[in-house]
């Protein structure tokens, strides 16, 4: 856990979540101006991550040498959730922009854990109902064509990079659900990120046979996996024990915000007044189903 006063737990918390949002630029950023491909960018991730969150356990005087052993925290399955997690973000990210992926990823990792609760039976408010229909009416309205929306610069997403982010939250909110009762989730984290290796391997020898990994695609890719992974991870879970359920969950809505204003920024991307009004609606319902759930 950060030890400190409340301004130093609001700076780390502000530190990761620029960390998840960066994951969204850097990748997008990687796929639309370098030479490197999807499957190199993921890899590269997916290996970069496991050494970084590695040496956090190594740092942190926790022994790492049991990972060889096959005696880390984690299972295959939060491994196998992690890699298609992985994947089908980076494929996703060849036709979205940094917003409006970040959007799906979080509102299909939400639906995912929703719709988990309500199959082991959690019962839901009327304004929780509410939140979850004007969640999935904004999800519908960014996937919709707009050729009748007068808006300049406003495109239905690709339908088959939708669709792969969607599946990229599905996984995601897979993960999460199958770590959730882990007693030490940097340890947990960093045995998937490990047991993900082959994976890694697999996806990155095609590449190198090809050699289209360029400089620049490299480092983007591995500050995805090292820095806004591994150590994005690291900072979430040693401030998360000062941080009240609720305040966790809402804190979250910020990493799509920061991920469009990041866009703009560094690649230039619009923010469309239709971008803004579906983040508030899904965004805003996605907050009034989580805020009553955590609190109780």
């Amino acid at each position: 856990m950060i030890a400190g006063d409340r301004p130093r737990i609001i700076g780390w918390t502000v530190v990761a979540m620029i960390a998840f949002a960066a994951n969204s630029v850097l990748c997008r950023w990687a796929l639309d101006r370098t030479a490197i491909d999807p499957a190199a960018f993921t890899g590269i991730r997916l290996a970069a991550g496991a050494v970084m969150l590695w040496l956090c356990l190594r740092t942190g005087r926790r022994t790492g040498g049991d990972v060889w052993r096959g005696s880390w925290p984690g299972s295959w399955a939060g491994a196998a959730a992690l890699s298609a997690y992985a994947a089908a973000f980076s494929f996703a990210y060849v036709g979205l922009p940094a917003a409006s992926g970040a959007l799906l990823l979080f509102g299909a990792v939400q639906v995912t854990m929703i719709a988990a609760g309500l199959i082991r039976g959690e019962r839901l408010r009327p304004l929780q109902w509410l939140g979850i229909a004007l969640a999935a009416g904004g999800l519908v309205a960014l996937l919709a064509p707009k050729t009748q929306i007068p808006d300049q610069g406003a495109q239905a997403p690709d339908p088959v990079a939708a669709a792969l982010m969607l599946a990229s939250g599905a996984a995601w909110g897979a993960y999460s659900l199958i770590g959730r009762r882990s007693r030490d989730p940097l340890a947990t984290t960093a045995g998937n990120f490990m047991r993900s290796l082959p994976l890694a391997v697999l996806l990155l020898v095609p590449a190198l046979l090809r050699m289209e990994i360029d400089p620049q695609g490299l480092a983007l890719a591995v500050a995805s996996g090292a820095l806004a992974s591994g150590l994005g991870y690291a900072v979430w879970y040693a401030v998360l024990p000062a941080l009240g359920a609720a305040q966790a969950a809402s804190v979250q809505l910020s990493v799509p915000v920061i991920a469009a204003l990041g866009g703009t920024v560094l690649l230039g991307e619009a923010i469309t007044w239709h971008l803004v009004v579906v983040s508030v609606a899904v965004l805003g319902g996605i907050a009034l189903v989580i805020r009553p759930a955590a609190r109780g």
